[in-house]
């Protein structure tokens, strides 16, 4: 009877201990698991926090561009109108002839993209949100990209600076110091060299349009993304 019991004993004994080390072994399992949840959880949301903070900073970059193209877009109106012999602010004259021509570069704050692809798209667990982030950096960022920099007919300086300062240079009025001033009416451009110019006018304003309005919905799906990092991030 006694060794049946001391049997039993060191049975619960030995039951007692493995269920302990068991259970030891699976909360420390379960710890190690809440924590990496808990680190993956803070650095998705510190990567969603820097990437809402580019975004912030590239509405205003895309903004400024946008105003630009609208610039050159009037600028456009102001030689056509100038051309044709129609009333124009001479005082705008200067504003003007540097709206027509002026190029712009596209300026993205993509680290905080760039640090999410480091640690793996997946680390944003809302598909909706990583498929927006991805389409807007990869996709419409890339598209600015190379209209603004890449595509040759809005290189609108070196595709028509040349010709159209040679044909204008005659009627250009500059003060003592060298600044431009006036323009004087075209009285004496031949037909042929004021479709020259009309046709360039027309080319350019539909090129700036069309880039003007790539960043109008560039720019409301980044503010879009804002607004789903900000309800994601709380």
């Amino acid at each position: 009877m006694y060794s049946m019991s001391k049997r039993k004993s060191k049975w619960t004994k030995y039951i007692f201990e493995f269920l302990s080390i068991f259970l030891g072994v699976t909360l420390a399992f379960a710890l190690s698991q809440w924590n990496e949840r808990n680190k993956r959880y803070e650095s998705s949301e510190k990567t969603l926090l820097e990437i809402r903070n580019g975004l912030a900073s590239d509405i205003v970059d895309l903004r400024g561009n946008k105003t630009g193209h609208e610039t050159g877009i009037y600028a456009c109106h102001y030689f056509r109108k100038y051309l044709t012999e129609q009333k124009v602010d001479k005082d705008s004259v200067v504003l003007m002839f540097n709206s027509l021509l002026r190029d712009y570069i596209s300026i993205q704050n993509k680290s905080g993209y760039e640090s999410l692809k480091s640690k793996g798209l997946e680390l944003v667990r809302d598909d909706s949100l990583r498929l927006e982030i991805i389409s807007l950096y990869d996709f419409d960022y890339e598209i600015i990209e190379k209209m603004e920099e890449g595509y040759s007919e809005s290189q609108f300086h070196e595709n028509y600076f040349y010709t159209i300062n040679s044909l204008l240079a005659d009627y250009m009025v500059f003060n003592d110091q060298g600044e431009l001033i006036q323009l004087k009416p075209p009285v004496d451009l031949s037909r042929k060299e004021r479709n020259i110019i009309l046709s360039y006018l027309w080319k350019i304003e539909f090129n700036r349009s069309f880039t003007r309005d790539y960043y109008m919905q560039v720019e409301n799906k980044a503010q879009r993304l804002i607004e789903h990092i900000d309800a994601t991030v709380k």
